[in-house]
């Protein structure tokens, strides 16, 4: 996303959230003085923004189901296999080649990986309105699964990635294991985040998605293994 999307999405949030303006200003890119700490919580490596002359960590947390903001103002829904197969059955489709014809499409989108280099990415994406076209996609768009009281008509077999929100996450080998990593996504969208002295506030949070984190990248690396999904770097 440019500055000016993220500008334009902060200006959006203020309307209904009081913004911190020392996020506001790094989440435009302003606050340069940033070190990148890092937390392992189970099978994920977490990397977390300390802002060193303020002495503040970065965390989150989630106000669903008072706030539907990144269901509003969704850019893309990658699915995994296991979505493919659980979105299709919720949606009454007897044959996932049925589901994938009629709810989704298939995009090729470059995306910065976690060491600057381009990642090209192809990906079975749920189509976020009936009509939805390859030009859509990476633009905002209401989910059409939003119901008229802010709530998921899929919860809770929504898709992998909506429950990874507001997470990045890739996956580096380490001595042959797979190590996950995850890192906050700064879109200017979401309201959760907040400055603390310490980690502990947000420890709960770095439990619930230690697991759901790992268990997406595992879904995420089986697609691509079976051929659903592509994945290259430039």
């Amino acid at each position: 996303m440019s500055q000016k999307e993220i500008e334009e999405s902060l200006n959006l949030l203020e309307k209904d959230w009081d913004i911190d303006p020392i996020l506001r200003e790094f989440t435009l890119g302003k606050v340069t003085d940033v070190s990148d700490y890092t937390i392992k919580v189970k099978d994920v490596i977490f990397h977390v923004p300390y802002l060193n002359s303020k002495k503040r960590y970065i965390l989150w947390k989630c106000y669903w189901p008072d706030c539907h903001n990144c269901c509003d103002r969704q850019g893309r829904l990658p699915l995994t296999s296991d979505d493919l197969i659980t979105i299709g059955k919720g949606l009454k489709y007897q044959n996932t080649s049925d589901f994938i014809k009629n709810e989704t499409l298939t995009v090729t989108y470059q995306e910065p990986g976690p060491s600057g280099q381009m990642t090209t990415m192809t990906t079975i994406n749920l189509k976020r309105k009936k009509d939805e076209t390859e030009a859509d996609d990476g633009t905002h768009i209401s989910c059409r699964f939003l119901d008229d009281t802010g709530g998921c008509s899929m919860h809770p077999d929504r898709p992998g990635v909506c429950y990874l929100y507001p997470f990045s996450t890739w996956l580096e080998n380490e001595k042959g294991k797979a190590r996950v990593h995850a890192t906050f996504q700064f879109t200017g969208d979401c309201p959760g985040f907040y400055l603390a002295e310490t980690l502990d506030p947000m420890k709960d949070e770095f439990k619930e998605y230690s697991k759901i984190i790992y268990d997406y990248n595992m879904a995420s690396n089986r697609t691509n293994r079976d051929g659903l999904g592509l994945v290259s770097f430039s």
